[in-house]
């Protein structure tokens, strides 16, 4: 998959509150040294396949803006102007924020806990479901975004439920499939769009 029309999604690397086994959502937490090394692996895999970003776009939080600098320095385009938004921040987890998942199941059992992390419309005390987050997510991609892939390859580096959002809306994914979508730290997807910006393959860059 190389030329234009080309869409990458990457996690960040490993922070230090998903290390601990914390709901991280919109504190800023630094990578690990895992971390690093997931970015710029991420980065290797890129380059190995010419997918060397045109642009680049992530969120506000150190884990994303390092983790984009360290991939940009593995594909060697180290001079990109890497655009940040808001907009691709990680959704507010609102009452679990800082909490390790077993603190929270302690508080609210782990059924519920559950619900709050994997449903599409249920959001946690507070905080945002998958759906607030792509209803922020979704208009960046098609004004900033999508214009960017359709001239080239853009990267997008962002967090596991914005990215599920952003992967929504791309795919057009039912709230059944967005419930099971997991997206490791440091994981890779690549999009080609057609002509008509709908997406004609998806490959996972293992």
């Amino acid at each position: 998959m190389t030329g234009p029309r080309t869409l990458v999604l990457v996690r960040h690397g490993e922070s230090e509150a998903n290390a601990a086994g914390e709901f991280t959502g919109g504190r800023d937490v630094p990578l690990t040294v895992r971390g690093r090394e997931q970015a710029r692996a991420a980065g290797r895999r890129l380059l190995e396949r010419d997918l060397c970003p045109d642009a680049v776009f992530c969120s506000t939080r150190s884990r994303t803006v390092d983790s984009a600098h360290l991939i940009l320095d593995a594909t060697s385009r180290s001079d990109l102007v890497v655009v940040q938004s808001a907009a691709l921040d990680e959704r507010d987890y609102g009452a679990l924020t800082g909490l390790t998942h077993h603190e929270a199941e302690a508080r609210w059992g782990a059924d519920q806990v559950k619900v709050w992390r994997r449903s599409y419309t249920t959001a946690p005390p507070g905080g945002e479901s998958i759906r607030d987050t792509l209803a922020r997510v979704a208009p960046y991609y098609l004004t900033q975004v999508l214009p960017a892939a359709m001239r080239g390859i853009a990267l997008v580096v962002a967090h596991g439920n914005s990215l599920r959002a952003l992967v929504a809306a791309v795919e057009g994914l039912d709230a059944d499939a967005i419930a099971s979508l997991t997206l490791p730290t440091g994981c890779v997807r690549a999009y080609r769009l057609g002509s008509n910006a709908e997406v004609e393959s998806c490959e996972i860059v293992a």
